[in-house]
């Protein structure tokens, strides 16, 4: 059984204008533990909407999301946060830090929602991502891509099966992308975490093995 299985996944917005413009419409994906792939996409190509679905952030209007076994979709709210707390890491292309925290309190509240707090865990993660000498720094004292590494270590705190990735590397220049990427594959790949992430930036994509364009997935093109 794949750790992320979709059927007939869809999602419908409505416009101002009272017009309807279904964002996702995709008959079957699947993504098995430890994968590693990437989606391409367009600005607007439902990059966000697809994780937000998978994610339990936003509910289908049909279709189901099966993570780990259960079905995401049929579950009730609490239901999704507590799924989503326990079984996926988040990484943000806004990054979502709190600024009134420090960087090892911005890890140590993510875990409260999961596993539970786990003081050395988060203090090897930072160490993991180069902040061994930022723990009490706030995110504001930090670099972009400083923050970007607080956000990989917070997204893995709960160690979990899933990664998603929107658009991770959207606020850094070119160099600190390419360490961003190559940081957030290794941190996977030592936690034993599958990574699913998308972006339109080529030169992100040319990092992976495996990229799927989000368009081709969708029923329209299949």
């Amino acid at each position: 059984m794949p750790l992320l299985e979709i059927t007939d996944l869809r999602k419908t917005f409505i416009a101002p204008d009272g017009a309807s413009h279904t964002v996702v419409d995709m008959p079957a994906f699947a993504l098995g533990e430890h994968e590693e792939l990437a989606l391409s996409g367009e600005s607007g190509s439902g990059k966000t909407t697809f994780l937000h679905l998978i994610a339990g952030i936003l509910r289908p209007d049909a279709g189901r999301v099966t993570l780990a076994g259960r079905e995401m979709s049929a579950l009730r709210e609490h239901e999704r946060d507590q799924l989503r707390a326990t079984h996926i890491g988040y990484i943000f292309q806004t990054f979502n830090l709190l600024q009134g925290y420090t960087c090892l309190e911005n890890v140590l509240l993510g875990m409260k929602f999961g596993r539970g707090v786990d003081h050395a865990l988060a203090i090897t993660l930072l160490k993991r991502v180069g902040l061994s000498d930022k723990l009490d720094h706030s995110p504001r004292q930090l670099s972009t891509g400083q923050q970007q590494r607080v956000a990989v270590a917070r997204a893995l705190a709960n160690r979990p099966q899933l990664v998603l990735a929107d658009e991770p590397t959207g606020n850094l220049d070119q160099a600190n992308a390419r360490e961003a990427i190559a940081l957030i594959r290794e941190t996977c790949r030592e936690t034993g975490a599958a990574l699913l992430l998308v972006s339109h930036a080529p030169d992100v994509l040319a990092q992976f093995e495996q990229v799927r364009d989000l368009s081709q997935l969708n029923r329209a093109a299949a």
